[in-house]
């Protein structure tokens, strides 16, 4: 496999660090060589915050991305900021519940995510950031469901009732990807 990395952004609260570090250790358990590299706006919650995880089965320099291969864009400033970002051809996976644009660029690949409301119609809505990790582990197929699936439960081992809710919004996400455009 050749690397490949993503960067999740939103506001402080939407679960984007927890996010990567699931996506991180599900990479792991796949024998995978993972980096999760956090970033915080002042604020904390409420404020920007976002995290860069890099994935490869070689070992890998660096953390430090400048030209992301995908994004996960949870509200309008974090579009805004990472959509120039990425590589040529990369992916942009928005969550339209916070974001009332399409991507600019025509050369990305895109998928559409209602998020907060399938979390919403899933029982919870903060799982809005595992409907945006199912997408793009579907757009993608970088780790295996299982994988995801199994470190969501690891997560949350101690509140079933929110691993519970989290993996089926998951699977939202993923079946959400499957279903658009390549």
């Amino acid at each position: 496999m050749a690397g490949t990395d993503v960067v999740m952004a939103g506001f402080g609260g939407q679960g984007l660090m927890a996010i990567g570090k699931i996506l991180a250790k599900a990479a792991m358990d796949e024998g995978l060589q993972v980096t999760w590299l956090p970033s915080y706006g002042p604020e904390m919650r409420g404020g920007t915050a976002n995290c860069v995880v890099v994935i490869d089965d070689q070992p890998i320099g660096s953390p430090v991305v400048r030209q992301a291969h995908a994004a996960i864009v949870m509200n309008k400033q974090s579009i805004d900021k990472f959509e120039p970002t990425l590589v040529d051809h990369g992916l942009l996976v928005i969550n339209t519940s916070l974001i009332d644009r399409r991507a600019e660029r025509g050369d990305l690949r895109t998928v559409y995510v209602a998020a907060n409301e399938v979390a919403e119609s899933e029982g919870s809505g903060k799982a809005a950031n595992m409907v945006m990790l199912g997408a793009y582990v579907g757009a993608t197929g970088i780790v295996s469901p299982k994988a995801v699936e199994y470190a969501i439960a690891k997560t949350f081992e101690e509140k079933p009732k929110a691993a519970e809710s989290s993996v089926r919004a998951f699977r939202r996400g993923y079946a959400a990807a499957q279903g658009q455009p390549s």
